[in-house]
């Protein structure tokens, strides 16, 4: 079968990356795969694979892609494409009728509808939003990578729908990622020190300026070091509220890592801290590193994964509570294979398995 697997852009973020597991997974199982990007950001280069062909559009506007995939349509006349984000998804599918082709397509969701699709009567996002009404039917499977996110979507389009598929997780890469050393110059662990890592693109939603401001509190009277893995536009407000708080010799920023799992495996804590996800990769690769995870309960994602027995809760945007947290998980780590066991639904070969099942293709 022949597979496209699309992403806007390529670069070392959530969805981008998981879409890049996903056709792993599917070339892995003997399928001609496709794995086409519309851009690749500066920070990154295009990956490489000896497995799968590998396509930039060179194309920085998702809309921009709409020309190029309709002729890569008509040209290469795929069984299956699988397109991530709902501006992409309506290109796609645009793409789709003008290309005449009966070709299957899997369209996901990563983020909340009600960011995607808020403004006033004839913004942007509201004509997105109607366009969407529009073409949904066109599209075999609508997905989104959480439940309480399906939830979401049923609220906002009438008839609806979607269905949760998560991103896929790969614990044999993950076990060889885990093993690797080679790590940041400031990434150092003495006996006696606790290391916590966060890891995202520095952004405010990201919420590491509450997670900072959360560690020096749980870091008083405590050895714990603050390793941030991830760019973005707040690194110079983080490096000065780091500063403002004498914290430069516990708080770290390492910038973008191509390997953010062997930073997870060295780890006593992982925390999210973010105030909106779709379904976070990053929490669920830490669970399979078998971290202790400390999570802010934003809307979508973590309470989907974690609870009592595998990790630890608080409320969004609660600093005190966060940091209590943070002392908490530090003294009472979560069992290793409880947290890898808990993430079956994440396995690769689950996901793959609901992928062709939700298209009605025979395994």
């Amino acid at each position: 079968m022949k597979i496209a697997v699309i992403s806007g852009r390529f670069g070392l973020s959530g969805v981008p990356l998981a879409q890049q597991r996903l056709a792993k997974a599917f070339s892995k199982r003997g399928h001609q795969v496709d794995l086409i990007y519309g851009a690749i950001n500066s920070d990154s280069n295009l990956p490489n694979s000896n497995d799968m062909r590998i396509i930039c559009l060179n194309k920085t506007r998702v809309i921009g892609m709409l020309a190029k995939l309709t002729i890569y349509m008509i040209k290469e006349k795929p069984n299956v494409i699988f397109s991530a984000g709902d501006h992409l998804n309506v290109v796609v599918l645009v793409a789709k009728i003008l290309s005449f082709q009966s070709i299957k397509v899997s369209c996901s969701s990563r983020v909340t509808p009600y960011d995607t699709y808020k403004g006033k009567i004839f913004s942007k996002n509201w004509i997105l939003k109607q366009i969407s009404k529009i073409l949904m039917n066109k599209a075999d499977v609508l997905s989104c990578v959480s439940k309480e996110m399906v939830g979401q979507y049923q609220k906002l389009f009438k008839n609806s729908k979607h269905m949760h598929i998560y991103n896929p997780i790969n614990l044999d890469e993950i076990s060889v990622n885990a093993k690797e050393k080679n790590f940041h110059p400031e990434f150092c662990k003495h006996p006696d020190q606790k290391i916590i890592v966060a890891a995202g693109m520095l952004e405010r939603w990201k919420g590491f300026h509450d997670l900072i401001d959360a560690f020096k509190i749980a870091s008083r009277n405590s050895d714990l070091k603050l390793y941030i893995l991830g760019e973005g536009s707040q690194r110079n407000f983080l490096l000065n509220q780091i500063k403002k708080q004498n914290l430069s010799r516990k708080v770290f920023l390492l910038g973008a890592v191509t390997n953010p799992i062997k930073y997870f495996s060295s780890c006593d804590l992982f925390v999210l801290s973010s105030y909106v996800e779709g379904m976070p990769n990053v929490l669920i690769e830490a669970l399979a590193c078998g971290c202790t995870v400390v999570s802010y309960d934003c809307e979508t994602g973590p309470k989907e994964v974690l609870n009592k027995n595998n990790g630890y809760l608080c409320k969004t945007g609660n600093v005190i509570e966060l940091a209590e947290k943070i002392k908490y998980g530090i003294e009472n780590p979560i069992s290793k294979d409880l947290a890898r066991t808990s993430i079956e639904s994440f396995y690769e070969e689950n996901v793959v398995m609901k992928h062709l099942k939700s298209l009605n293709i025979q395994i």
